[in-house]
């Protein structure tokens, strides 16, 4: 059964997702941001529109407008041709920035007009272009604390702002743990033409015992490996890495109704 949180998190996506309002997801790195933006989009009406995945972080400054906005023909050295941004090729669909803190401030300014406004130019361009795309953004970063380092316009934010959905790291919810397991299981099995088909009680406490720092991108990266050297059709122990196998989980301790008084020593 999956944890409170994520069902909070779906009923949320659920509510939201037919309704042209701008969505963010908060969370840290790994804990399945993509994952939720895709299902927004493929529940809304603009499912058979594209879904375009832009990791701000990625992109250098220098490169960051032409990326989103794209270039006319000789804006700059090497444009020899007029380039669309992500911004055009998410038309009538949904456009989803990761990391929307590491915009560059300059760069804001724009991106709010695209949300206000629904239009831009390219760089180097003189003519407004419309556009009609949805933006989901997701952010790691605590934004009222970069708003006021001046990293982050306020007016952007309370933009971003009308639907927020916080997604707490794997290790705040271990019940997500075997379903997600099942899902790499079958994923990777069919991708690396394996047949792996369980997991030993050992390997199964160890891996839910972990504090999984990395998220899910480090139990999907975890699994591939265990799957793809795994000997027979169970995963045990032997399969993890060094800082999972170490992991031992937390004895339960008994309690006092469940053991009973220590009888006392006949005299």
């Amino acid at each position: 059964m999956r944890s409170l949180a994520m069902r909070k998190a779906d009923e949320i996506i659920r509510a939201v997702a037919g309704k042209e309002v701008t969505l963010t997801l908060i969370g840290e790195s790994g804990t399945g941001k993509e994952v939720l933006a895709r299902r927004a989009h493929e529940l809304s009406e603009r499912r058979r529109g594209p879904f375009i995945p832009i990791n701000c972080a990625a992109i250098p400054d220098a490169l960051f407008e032409s990326e989103l906005f794209g270039h006319e023909r000789g804006a700059f050295t090497g444009a020899n041709e007029r380039g669309r941004g992500k911004i055009e090729a998410a038309e009538f669909g949904t456009l989803f920035l990761d990391e929307i803190g590491e915009i560059p401030v300059e760069m804001q300014v724009k991106l709010l007009r695209v949300l206000q406004e629904s239009e831009f130019e390219r760089v180097g361009g003189i003519r407004t272009i419309k556009v009609d795309v949805r933006l989901i953004a997701a952010t790691n970063r605590d934004l009222k604390g970069a708003i006021a380092d001046g990293e982050f316009r306020e007016e952007l934010y309370y933009r971003l702002n009308v639907v927020q959905v916080m997604l707490p790291p794997l290790r705040d919810r271990p019940s997500d743990i075997p379903l997600l397991l099942e899902h790499f299981l079958s994923k990777f099995n069919k991708r690396l033409k394996r047949e792996v088909r369980a997991f030993s009680p050992d390997a199964l406490e160890r891996l839910k015992a972990y504090s999984w720092p990395g998220n899910i991108r480090e139990l999907e990266n975890v699994m591939e490996r265990a799957i793809l050297f795994a000997d027979g059709g169970e995963i045990t122990p032997e399969e993890l890495p060094d800082q999972i196998r170490r992991t031992l989980p937390t004895p339960t301790p008994r309690s006092a109704t469940a053991s009973g008084p220590t009888p006392a020593r006949p005299r």
